[in-house]
């Protein structure tokens, strides 16, 4: 039985990615600038300068993820006291200083240079605007059957291995229109 969806014949392989394919490469290759960098900065100066410059980045990352912390979740207890949504002005600029907070606390210079640049202001503009322009355009480009179609299907794994593709349609009200009790928990 099937529910519309062409079943392969062949074996489908998925493409590689060019991400999966390069993030190990140039994760290595920032790793290895990170520590040579920070060489060539404690022969200028010394180690012990530093290891307080990255005591220092700890420290500052720590208290810029708790302030940025403290205030989305007072955003978020503001908007449900008002019954809506958070507003858009402040959420993003949270995300962008929890993760320069995050880049400070990450031993390195490098690191530390880009989170530095995201707590300034019209960096954290211009980066989640372009965040924003990214996601709309590659959830609008989403084919059928990936994530940016999650919230349109479901995929149901049968135990003899079998996928079935199909659609989840929520109902407010059954169609005898009498009010639904309390239902049982789920023990699955």
């Amino acid at each position: 039985m099937t529910t519309g969806a062409p079943t392969p014949t062949y074996p489908v392989r998925p493409r590689r990615s060019r991400l999966r394919t390069f993030l190990p490469l140039g994760v290595a290759a920032w790793l290895v600038l990170e520590i040579w960098l920070l060489t060539v900065v404690a022969g200028a100066a010394s180690g012990f300068s530093v290891f307080l410059l990255l005591v220092a980045g700890f420290v500052l990352g720590s208290v810029v993820i708790k302030r940025a912390g403290r205030r989305a979740f007072q955003n978020l207890n503001e908007a449900l006291q008002r019954g809506g949504a958070p507003s858009g002005s402040g959420s993003g600029g949270n995300g962008l200083m929890m993760l320069g907070g995050l880049l400070l606390m990450i031993p390195g210079l490098v690191s530390d240079a880009l989170g530095l640049l995201l707590l300034i202001p019209p960096v954290q503009k211009a980066v989640g605007r372009y965040a924003e322009r990214t996601f709309d355009r590659k959830l609008r480009e989403a084919v059928p059957g990936t994530l940016g179609d999650a919230f349109q299907q479901a995929r149901m794994q049968r135990p003899d291995g079998k996928v079935v593709q199909g659609e989840v349609i929520v109902r407010d009200q059954p169609d005898d229109g009498a009010p639904q009790g309390p239902r049982p928990p789920l023990t699955r």
